[in-house]
């Protein structure tokens, strides 16, 4: 990897303590050693995030993440500054008593934390020191109660390494956990800081402990950010034809509205000329809408086999719906074996009937359709969204794209890329149709399965982040394709 791929890796918790191990074995640092470089890195994510702060309270764990949180809180008196400390307890291991030890060597009390519980109230920033990497269940007693209240306090909280209750695996927080404002994590990101609940990290960044790159790169990564791309500029002789045919199919009864803005997403994304197979009532309404778009009336196979015979990509499953007519068309241009992006119904009719899919085919669900899919509930889904995706990536021989806070793009290989951009804003209508076009688009461009899909995700994502500077709540997903233009372009937004 080189230095950019380093800083894109994700990595397993297990994958993390290994990389604690190979510093200390390869780089000859002592574990007390790296908890002194995580201190110091943190208390500098402290003051560049919040410059007049002069009084924090550490909220300190039995383990490493504790020692962490000592010697931040030691830093902080050295440097002036009102802490107070509280305790879960006594640490566990031997880095982290030298760390408490160090503390109060400066002088500082440590308090029990069931009897310090509003030290937070007179706080500029609260330091969630209470658990690492290493928790997977949901924490009790002592410590939920004080996330809950630290929660309801609503004040700034720099988390170290990961927010406490948050799994580092999974994104998932099987109980209560800390909302931070900051989160700085140490050596090499984690993956369940991306996807999931990864909003309770609030701003996430990486301190590599002055770590070399080999050291990271010596271990493949689980899974990688994307990162941002766009298309080169065409060729000054480009004309339509270059730049494929995508035939959008879709919009039954009442759903015209979602075959348009895939077939306009698509457009918008460059692709030469875009069809659409819908509902005889639906035509009118969009040569109205978009008349650059070509929409026929389709009331069977036997009207969509030329519009197939003509198209490149197929964009099959937006307002499809799940009846006769859906079914037909559906059967038919997955018999056609073109390169597929399918979407919604479309799904939802795989699921009902196992279908051989065309090699270069893109899934696109969110977690309910994935749940239908795989045979599982919802809940299955979200509590490993990693291995959802392979596992759905590999029975269907597909690139998938398993959509939701952090979007997943996964191929039958095992490889997953992460998407790190995407705002509340996208939890509307019509978001997951403009993906479909826009994935199609870029396949008409000539993009593989899995170039289309990571682009795709990346630009449908920054596109909602440009379009929600004007506020998330209301954003809608034709917003999205003004700054879709720019983004695929290359030129600034």
């Amino acid at each position: 990897m080189t230095a950019s791929l380093v800083d894109t890796a994700l990595f397993t918790a297990a994958q993390s303590r290994e990389l604690d191990v190979r510093a200390s074995r390869d780089g000859g640092l002592s574990g007390y050693e790296l908890m002194q470089r995580a201190s110091h890195a943190a208390f500098s994510t402290l003051g560049r995030h919040w410059p007049d702060a002069r009084r924090i309270a550490v909220l300190c764990g039995t383990g490493n993440n504790g020692g962490d949180g000592y010697l931040l809180a030691a830093l902080a008196r050295e440097a002036g500054w009102q802490v107070d400390v509280l305790a879960l307890g006594p640490p566990a291991g031997d880095d982290a008593r030298a760390a408490r030890r160090h503390f109060e060597a400066s002088g500082g009390p440590v308090r029990d934390a069931s009897q310090g519980q509003n030290a937070w109230n007179d706080a500029d920033v609260v330091v969630d020191a209470l658990y690492g990497t290493g928790l997977n269940r949901a924490p009790e007693g002592v410590a939920a109660e004080l996330i809950r209240l630290l929660n309801a306090a609503g004040r700034p909280v720099l988390a170290l390494d990961i927010p406490s209750g948050l799994t580092a695996d999974n994104g998932t927080a099987p109980g209560v956990a800390v909302q931070a404002s900051v989160t700085v994590t140490f050596i090499a990101y984690k993956r369940g800081l991306f996807t999931g609940r990864c909003g309770l990290a609030g701003t996430v960044e990486l301190a590599r402990l002055g770590l070399p790159d080999a050291m990271v790169s010596s271990m493949e990564p689980d899974a990688r950010l994307l990162s941002e791309s766009a298309l080169p500029p065409r060729p000054r002789d480009s004309y339509k034809g270059d730049n494929g045919h995508v035939l959008a199919v879709g919009g039954d009864h009442g759903t015209a509205g979602a075959i348009c803005m895939a077939s306009e997403a698509a457009a918008r994304t460059g692709a030469g000329l875009v069809s659409v197979a819908t509902r005889d009532e639906n035509v009118p309404s969009i040569n109205t809408v978009r008349p650059e778009l070509m929409a026929h009336g389709v009331n069977g196979p036997q009207a969509l086999e030329p519009l197939l015979a003509r198209a490149s990509v197929l964009a099959v499953g937006p307002g499809l719906g799940q009846g006769a007519w859906g079914h037909a068309l559906w059967t038919t241009a997955l018999d056609a074996g073109l390169p597929l992006v399918l979407d919604a119904d479309g799904l939802n009719l795989l699921a009902k009937e196992q279908r051989e899919l065309p090699s270069q085919t893109i899934l696109t669900p969110h977690p309910g359709e994935a749940a239908r899919l795989l045979g599982v509930t919802t809940a299955d889904i979200q509590a490993d969204r990693f291995d959802s995706a392979r596992a759905l990536a590999r029975q269907y021989r597909s690139v998938v794209v398993l959509k939701g806070n952090g979007s997943l793009v996964a191929r039958p290989d095992g490889c997953v890329m992460v998407c790190p951009w995407g705002n509340p804003g996208m939890a509307s209508g019509g978001m997951g149709d403009t993906l479909t076009g826009i994935l199609a688009g870029l396949m008409a461009q000539q993009l593989s399965a899995w170039d289309a899909a990571c682009l795709g995700v990346g630009l449908h994502a920054r596109a909602a982040d440009v379009a929600a500077r004007d506020g998330e709540r209301g954003l809608l997903a034709m917003d999205l394709l003004v700054p879709l233009r720019r983004l695929i372009n290359g030129l600034p937004v």
